[in-house]
């Protein structure tokens, strides 16, 4: 039986999921693959190192860090997120990445991006988190206030865009037990965007600019699916058990730790309920497969 993970994003939102993860991290729940997306690959890797703590660690220390997150960043660099400090220096040096005990993990951890020629998603598996940073950083690089990321050639940006829950590729890969970490509450759900600025910003891009208009609806559907498998029993899903008021790019650290702090606390509420889950008769899942 293989278990597999599904990560949303939602910039520092994602914080809440880094709360969640270092629960699991503590109560020593092991899967076998990880399908993640923007800051749900980005703060998600961490789970796969068994770097408990990191992700609230250095975005707590470096937020107000002009070099990490900063207006001045976004004119000078076209990235609000700045690509240098935030993807090289923190994990190479700073705050370091555990590339070996990634590896060692053996956990096969996708990162969603979007190919901006096609509007469609890509799943890259990451076996080499160094070398493959530029593939990460597209997955967290949020429209308007990021540069697409080039890599051989072709354009992308976040993931999220495309898929902004992965569950569907979580599927398709066959684990038989799914655990999905969501950002927003139960009675969630995306309004339809303006499309003045989309048409104006990426008129270079006409299949991008189709898939960014259409996210809400693709994430309305995609979190419909996810509650039908959760009420019957193919899914186990840990949301916010209430409402995360703040921005995706949050400044203030006070608030950076309250949404870990209900990651932790929702996670502990339903880590025995998780467990039974994992290890209950996968009865159910071969019913799924023969539907």
């Amino acid at each position: 039986m293989s278990v597999g993970m599904v990560l949303e994003g939602g910039g520092m939102r994602g914080l809440y999921t880094a709360g969640v993860l270092d629960t699991l991290i503590e109560e020593n729940i092991t899967i076998d693959g990880m399908v993640t997306v923007s800051a749900g690959a980005l703060f998600g890797i961490n789970f796969a190192s068994g770097q408990k703590g990191r992700a609230l660690r250095y975005n707590k220390t470096y937020i107000n860090d002009k070099r990490y997150i900063s207006l001045r960043s976004l004119i000078r660099t076209g990235d609000m997120v700045n690509k240098e400090f935030a993807y090289y220096t923190v994990p190479f040096t700073l705050d370091v990445f555990d590339e070996e005990a990634f590896k060692q993990s053996e956990i096969d951890f996708y990162a969603t991006v979007t190919n901006m020629d096609t509007g469609e998603p890509e799943y890259i598996k990451i076996t080499e988190p160094f070398n493959q940073m530029e593939m990460l950083r597209a997955s967290g690089s949020m429209p308007f206030v990021s540069k697409p990321v080039i890599h051989k050639g072709i354009s992308y940006l976040d993931g999220g865009v495309s898929d902004s829950i992965p569950y569907e590729k979580a599927k398709t890969l066959g684990y038989d037990k799914r655990i999905v970490i969501l950002t927003r509450p139960l009675d969630y759900r995306k309004t339809k965007p303006s499309s003045f600025m989309i048409d104006r910003w990426y008129k270079k891009y006409p299949r991008f600019k189709k898939t960014l208009k259409n996210r809400y609806s693709n994430y309305n559907n995609t979190v419909e699916k996810i509650t039908q498998d959760e009420q019957s029993g193919h899914s186990f899903v840990i949301r916010p058990s209430q409402t995360i008021q703040i921005g995706r790019l949050e400044r203030d650290p006070d608030k950076l730790q309250a949404i870990y702090d209900l990651g932790v606390k929702d996670a502990i509420m339903r880590v025995s309920e998780l467990k039974n889950y994992i290890n209950q008769s996968h009865e159910g899942t071969n019913n799924e497969r023969n539907e």
